[in-house]
């Protein structure tokens, strides 16, 4: 019977369901771009994409689907800034990966390689598992799209990150290989010989390795127009890279990259692929934001930055984006010794564009928990010297600031026309950790919020006391 049920509840999440045509109305909708919410509103939705939203009077075609919102909170679905939703289960053993000593992984983690020969051509996307119980979780709690990274092992480098949906299909894949990210200060050290200046040195000269690929694509381009052997190269990633493999003869003996880790960078230094740092210490995100001088297309977005505000000027200045944790206001690390929760609205007060990630906080599981942080955000300005956000600021924080630090403000986290009907109709104000999602639509198709946990309720709640297991009669 157990067996039975899984087969049909796989068998229910391999089939997609078709994009609706509706109205949504009456409802207090919040478009998800820093503005404040709005009364009596209204969002409409055809073929999976926005028609128009917020204060909107419209006639509607005839047999429009109306879904009535009134009491309730309408906003875009929450995108996780940064996470690796869909690489972990729950806890059953200690990581291989790192002996047990990170909280965030589990026995059956796919978010790290410490063994492997591969480092920055490592794609995130064939480790996703659209099953795992934490997506329809975090599903159930209003999240509806993520950038999905994987944790750094023996290098810097932990390869090629993904943004995904959490919709309840086998195909969850919504950005393959959209940027690269690099471990940097304590992390990095680490991992790069016990130093933050051979980590620097490290990270300078993949990048350099990655540019001599480059310069020797073209001449080799032309050679593979001609020669069958070249053009059947594999392709991974890079649409380039079978015409790069073939330079590697010509690269100089003393590199320290494998010719695909090298290949992989070459879209990070083209501007074609983001690069996402992580580092926390003010000195570091200077060093990072130091890189743009030598290497002027990067697409840089940091990530962490506890003290991000110390030098919020210059990253403003910069114009490269923030995906910060949000509430991180103890020295956890030497790294961190002023990190204060005011900090996401200081570097916001400066003019960095700010999102909220969950790196190093449960950041394969609870990524519900970043409408929490807006909603602090927000108490922070009835704070006497503390430095918060508006609402409508907090919830473009954890929706549209996320999609556009990579580029895809286009087309996910607002309720903008045009872009993907990721829209959750919530109980109450989703910045309260009282509200629940009631209903959750991803490309237009409304989602089922049941998840292990619910089921398990809904099986015991109710049971006779005769039913029940022994240890629960007494």
């Amino acid at each position: 019977m157990i067996r039975a049920a899984i087969a049909t509840l796989l068998v229910a999440a391999a089939a997609p369901a078709a994009a609706q045509t509706f109205a949504i109305v009456n409802g207090i909708v919040a478009l998800g771009d820093g503005s404040a919410p709005i009364q009596g509103g209204m969002v409409v939705i055809r073929d999976g994409r926005i028609v128009a939203a917020g204060d909107v009077r419209m006639k509607l075609p005839a047999g429009t689907q109306a879904i009535d919102a009134t009491g309730k909170w309408v906003t875009p679905g929450i995108v996780a800034g940064f996470s690796r939703l869909g690489l972990a289960e729950v806890d059953l053993t200690a990581s291989e990966e790192d002996g047990g000593g990170r909280s965030d992984t589990s026995g059956a983690a796919d978010d790290t390689t410490s063994t492997g020969p591969f480092s920055a051509a490592i794609d995130v996307v064939p480790a996703i598992n659209p099953l795992d119980t934490t997506i329809s979780v975090n599903r159930a709690d209003g999240v509806t799209r993520a950038l999905v990274a994987p944790s750094a092992g023996k290098s810097i480098f932990a390869g090629q990150g993904a943004v995904i949906d959490t919709g309840a299909d086998m195909e969850p894949v919504t950005a393959a290989r959209k940027f690269q990210f690099v471990e940097l200060g304590e992390a990095g050290a680490a991992n790069a010989g016990g130093s933050r200046a051979s980590a620097h040195v490290l990270f300078r000269n993949a990048l350099r390795e990655a540019a001599q690929l480059r310069r020797y694509a073209a001449p080799v381009a032309a050679s593979a127009a001609r020669t069958p052997d070249e053009r059947d190269r594999p392709v991974i990633g890079n649409p380039n890279e079978s015409r790069i493999y073939g330079a590697d003869a010509r690269r100089s003996q003393d590199v320290l990259l494998t010719r695909f880790d090298a290949a992989a960078l070459v879209p990070v230094l083209q501007g074609r692929q983001y690069l996402l740092v992580h580092v926390e210490r003010a000195s570091d995100i200077l060093q990072v934001l130091d890189l743009k001088r030598e290497f002027p297309a990067l697409k840089i977005v940091l990530v962490g930055a506890s003290e991000g505000w110390l030098v919020a000027d210059r990253i403003a200045s910069a114009r490269v984006p923030v995906i910060a944790s949000a509430v991180n206001d103890l020295p956890a690390s030497f790294e961190q010794v002023a990190a204060t929760q005011s900090n996401v609205g200081r570097m916001r007060a400066k003019g960095v564009n700010v999102s909220i990630g969950m790196i190093g906080d449960n950041d394969t599981r609870n990524l519900f928990m970043e409408r929490q942080y807006a909603g602090n955000l927000v108490g922070l300005q009835k704070i006497p010297g503390a430095t918060g956000v508006s609402w409508g600021e907090a919830l473009a924080m954890i929706t549209s600031r996320a999609a556009g630090a990579i580029g895809m403000g286009g087309e996910i986290g607002s309720l903008a026309p045009g872009r993907r009907a990721d829209v959750v109709i919530w109980s109450g104000d989703p910045l309260e950790g009282t509200s629940a999602a009631e209903q959750v639509f991803i490309d237009g198709v409304r989602q089922p919020l049941q998840t292990h946990q619910t089921r398990l309720l809904d099986r015991y709640r109710y049971l006779p006391r005769r039913d029940l297991p022994e240890a629960y009669r007494h």
